[in-house]
């Protein structure tokens, strides 16, 4: 059996436009009245965030001081994953096509996951994408879980599913950062990195993934050209 592995914000879900919205946000709430702030636009913005640029230096590049700018990223941070701004989350154009590609070639589907169960349940609705994953598919956090850091936390979300889903022969995992990428190493899963997601090439290539790819649907080509 063919099993995929694949997180969900980055190769399923387009995150920029939240990132952006929480940025703006965050940049009004900390400036001073009479301040003069320049307000990057969203390209630069994701470009920034994409190459791990610290969320201090966006501040100050926006016209915020410096202590402003520990404001700025304590605020984004508490804010960030938060449900009012989940809304602004979109599919990656051609994430479902090929996720139902995904689903016809017979391959079993899982998805894994640093959201919360309430911020994975509020896509699926929106977005029409729980059809993809059962229950027994889905590896998230629990509501009420304390995150010590992705790259620590990814690794152990992905040993409790390989402990407990049925075994395949041949195992893949999709995701867009390091966390990602480590969490398929620590466990021996062959690994493609995509590009639509947080992480640039640059930052994707220090991790190693076995291969990298644009995104979810050209990652579907090389795994499933890989049976063959």
């Amino acid at each position: 059996m063919l099993r995929l592995i694949t997180d969900f914000d980055g190769p399923i879900m387009d995150v920029s436009e939240r990132y952006y919205r929480v940025y703006q946000q965050c940049l009004a709430e900390t400036q001073r009245e009479d301040q003069p702030v320049r307000e990057l636009p969203k390209a630069e913005f994701w470009d920034m965030k994409r190459a791990r640029v610290p969320e201090t230096e966006i501040a100050i590049l926006s016209g915020l001081d410096a202590a402003q700018a520990q404001d700025f990223a304590q605020k984004r941070r508490q804010t960030v994953h938060t449900l009012p701004y989940m809304i602004y989350d979109r599919p990656v154009p051609g994430a479902l096509e090929t996720l139902e590609k995904v689903q016809r070639a017979g391959v079993d589907l899982a998805v894994l996951t640093m959201r919360r169960v309430r911020e994975l349940d509020e896509a699926f609705n929106r977005c029409n994408l729980g059809q993809f994953f059962p229950e027994n598919r889905c590896y998230c956090l629990p509501n009420d879980y304390v995150k010590t850091g992705d790259v620590k936390d990814k690794p152990l979300l992905m040993a409790r599913a390989l402990a407990e889903l049925p075994p395949a022969s041949d195992i893949w995992m999709v995701g867009d950062t390091e966390a990602d990428i480590v969490a398929a190493k620590t466990h021996g899963v062959k690994v493609i990195g995509v590009l639509c997601g947080i992480r640039d090439r640059t930052q994707l290539e220090i991790h190693e993934p076995d291969l990298i790819a644009n995104n979810l649907s050209e990652a579907v080509e090389i795994i499933l050209g890989s049976q063959n």
